[in-house]
């Protein structure tokens, strides 16, 4: 299948170590280096604000953290309607991994979105990750949608960040 681009840009993070955007910055979370990381600065809460060119119906949040300074209690949340879509539950580990959304929240519109770290498995509150991609697919709609049982997305269709 294709891979397509559906990131517009990152329109918003919590922090970067140091102050350091260039080495640690938002740019290498979709750089598929893993020479490169964002790096949040200390403390807690932190997030990562992702903004869609097309709306898109995401099933699965591909994240692979540093092991050691992984996100805990992580919660997906959709900005446009300000409600949370679901927890996800990374491992504190340095392997890619796949969190899968609920169904029944994998056929919904979504422009705007917030990957929230309540708390991180490093004792500073430091977040490091290496990679972030979504898969789905994208919406038929050019607008959100508000959740019911009418998919608005295009089905077996896979979207990766590249």
């Amino acid at each position: 299948m294709a891979q397509v681009s559906l990131v517009k840009y990152i329109s918003n993070y919590s922090s970067v170590l140091n102050r350091d955007v260039t080495s640690l910055g938002k740019q290498n979370l979709f750089d598929t280096s893993l020479e490169t990381c964002w790096n949040s600065e200390q403390g807690t809460p932190q997030h990562i604000l992702v903004e869609f060119a097309p709306c898109v119906c995401i099933s699965k949040v591909r994240v692979q953290f540093q092991g050691g300074f992984a996100g805990k209690d992580t919660r997906l949340i959709d900005m446009d309607r300000k409600e949370e879509i679901c927890p996800l539950f990374p491992d504190d580990n340095n392997k890619m991994q796949v969190l899968e959304l609920p169904v029944s929240e994998q056929g919904v519109a979504r422009r705007r979105i917030k990957l929230q770290f309540a708390t991180s498995t490093d004792f500073y509150g430091r977040i490091v990750v290496y990679s972030l991609d979504f898969c789905g697919s994208v919406a038929d709609d050019a607008e959100p949608t508000a959740k019911n049982t009418d998919s608005t997305c295009a089905s077996d269709a896979v979207i990766t960040i590249v």
